[in-house]
């Protein structure tokens, strides 16, 4: 009898744990149609007490403009990623859409890029490289507090700004999308 129930508990352990594992396993696939939509999903849960004056995209185009929330952000222009982002040369090759967010009084205060990275890059070095470039630029105006590089899916998250407003913006994009994972969340020295 006491055989029976332990080979019972090890094989209700041995189903659960392959129940996890592939739990696990599929949580890393994301089903987002783009960039403004994860910007967008983010945005909607903030509640008006911890929204800020906020607009997004690259002010290119009426369609890449938004005074009021996210929106998309053209790709062509490697000069325009890097200024608003930090995005560096190599990383716009590894790109196929995009979208930001930003403070519309201090970009320094709070600015997001949002990445969709394309099939085969390396996530881990595309986000090093990232998180490197911001780390190396001559900021004007003073400089934001602290930077934080997420990954969801095959998007890569890159904001930076003040400690606040971070922070929120952190726990809203893991709450909005549980696979979130933090690759960088340090100082802007």
């Amino acid at each position: 009898m006491k055989k029976i129930i332990c080979l019972s508990l090890i094989l209700i352990m041995a189903i659960s744990l392959v129940g996890c594992g592939k739990k696990n396993k599929g949580s890393e696939n994301v089903d987002i149609a783009d960039s403004v939509t994860l910007l967008n999903t983010v945005w909607a849960s903030y509640d008006e007490a911890e929204k800020f004056p906020a607009g997004g995209g690259d002010f290119a185009t009426e369609e890449t403009t938004s005074m009021d929330g996210p929106a998309k952000v053209g790709i062509a222009d490697a000069e325009v990623l890097d200024s608003m982002f930090g995005l560096p040369e190599s990383g716009v090759a590894q790109i196929d859409d995009a979208a930001s967010l930003s403070h519309m009084m201090n970009a320094n205060t709070f600015t997001c890029g949002v990445f969709r990275v394309t099939d085969g890059t390396d996530m881990a070095e595309f986000t090093k490289n990232l998180r490197d470039h911001i780390q190396e630029r001559q900021w004007m105006c003073g400089f934001p507090d602290k930077l934080c590089i997420m990954t969801v899916g095959n998007y890569v998250v890159s904001a930076f700004g003040k400690e606040e407003p971070m922070n929120t913006f952190r726990d809203k994009v893991q709450a909005a999308y549980p696979v979130a994972t933090v690759a960088y969340e340090e100082v802007i020295e």
